[in-house]
């Protein structure tokens, strides 16, 4: 190793290079829809809130990743270059105490770096993450979580619920300002729906809210995000953009399954009831005849009740 300089700047840059590569794969893959899970990128919302969700990250990421390099570069440099084989022996680099320049920079560079990621962050979260922000929308869904599915509820009375690996879609109309009012029944859960928006929690007591504004028909997954128990993985979410008719369609069909189910079944009507026979009359009634073979009440029909079945003895 010693006579083979070459070799171990090979082994020195080695892991340097995998990383590199593995950066670049992945960026690719992200680039080209791949879908494997691997992207360090934001997906960009196909709604403003989550255009802006990715603009922030794009905002925060790129100058992050140029100090990054920036502060490796330097670092390797110090060490490649005057590392202790290459010095000769008792070599002592030049002694220097301070730099008030330098100090001020470096203590300044951060704080205004860490201000600007805070202040751009609280202006999306302001602007697109508050209720001020769906004020008037034009669809108002309410959605309930519960272990292990969803329940979405629209403005016109009829809801429409989706249950394990399959989920049934939350259909929204395309071009229009879709919010959701979020409640759990049970436990905390989360709604996240990447390629739309940013995500929301579905907390006991609390109703939270986002919204959706897409303006172009199309299907996207998500799912719960937050560990709400043993049938946790099977909390999917599927969100279906349409257009107003096909919207209008949809409104049409669910309202007629919902008074299909509700009317009533028909039943049969109701026979009249029998005329009460002649034997269940009083046997104190004028009509009836002595021992017409009426059984004996339990209960005297009146004062003078022979158990003969005589009838009433006169006084």
């Amino acid at each position: 190793m010693r006579g083979q300089p070459w070799l171990r700047r090979a082994l020195i840059s080695l892991p340097l290079v995998a990383l590199l590569g593995m950066t670049l794969a992945t960026a690719a893959s992200a680039a080209e829809g791949g879908g494997s899970g691997l992207s360090p990128i934001v997906p960009k919302g196909n709604s403003p809130n989550g255009r802006h969700i990715y603009d922030l990250y794009l905002g925060i990421s790129i100058p992050a990743i140029l100090i990054f390099l920036l502060v490796e570069g330097l670092l390797l440099t110090v060490i490649i270059r005057f590392r202790r084989s290459r010095q000769p022996k008792d070599y002592q680099p030049p002694q220097w105490h301070g730099h008030r320049l330098l100090e001020i920079g470096w203590t300044a560079g951060p704080l205004l770096i860490v201000f600007f990621i805070g202040l751009f962050s609280f202006i999306t979260l302001q602007r697109d993450y508050t209720a001020a922000a769906s004020d008037n929308p034009d669809v108002d869904i309410h959605v309930v979580g519960h272990q292990y599915g969803w329940d979405y509820t629209y403005p016109e009375g009829f809801t429409v619920s989706s249950e394990g690996l399959q989920p049934t879609p939350l259909v929204i109309p395309t071009g229009k300002l879709v919010r959701l009012r979020l409640d759990s029944k049970d436990v905390i859960h989360g709604f996240w729906v990447p390629d739309l928006a940013g995500k929301a929690d579905l907390v006991p007591g609390y109703q939270n809210l986002m919204w959706f504004k897409v303006d172009r028909p199309g299907e996207w997954r998500g799912e719960c995000t937050e560990l709400c128990g043993q049938g946790h993985y099977t909390m999917q979410i599927r969100v279906k953009a349409v257009s107003d008719a096909d919207y209008e369609a949809f409104k049409r069909t669910s309202l007629e399954a919902k008074a299909k189910a509700g009317a009533p079944s028909p039943s049969t009507a109701p026979s009249p009831s029998a005329a009460p026979s002649p034997s269940a009359a009083p046997s104190g009634s004028p009509g009836a005849s002595p021992g017409a073979g009426a059984s004996p009440s339990p209960r005297p029909s009146g004062t003078g009740y022979s158990p003969t079945g005589q009838g009433a003895s006169s006084s």
